[in-house]
């Protein structure tokens, strides 16, 4: 199990921009050959090359510059947890779980969740804190 401080900061702040050209690019040099990135809730997958392309069209395409803050962040070594959120800057948001697998110090997948806030349902109300 290695340290990856400094791979998670460098994520960090990148991540924190807005910017995703830069994004695919980090990827780009921090990635295994075979990296894939993995949204199950949309069924997407994305090669190492096409997260690339799809980093410098993403403003072009949806008109927005996503900002992200990091949360709680779990360093297992080969596996690394981050839990944040996400400001599409047009009055979307969205709670962030990225799970990233490394292999010899590089990313080798990242799997991606994305969930909007709700509203808490009245009835639950008596076991929340």
């Amino acid at each position: 199990m290695g340290d990856n401080s400094q791979l998670i900061e460098r994520f960090r702040s990148v991540a924190e921009k807005g910017d995703f050209a830069p994004l695919g690019e980090l990827i780009m040099e921090v990635s295994t050959d075979d990296f894939v990135e993995q949204w199950p809730q949309s069924g997407e997958r994305i090669t190492k090359r096409n997260f690339m392309r799809l980093g410098e069209d993403y403003e072009g395409q949806t008109g927005t510059s996503p900002t992200f803050k990091f949360g709680s962040i779990r360093d297992g070594g080969d596996h690394i947890v981050v839990e944040g959120f996400i400001d599409y800057g047009n009055g979307t948001t969205a709670h962030y779980v990225g799970i990233s697998d490394l292999s010899d110090g590089k990313v080798s997948k990242m799997t991606e969740y994305f969930a909007a806030p709700f509203e808490a349902p009245e009835w639950r109300k008596p076991y929340v804190e």
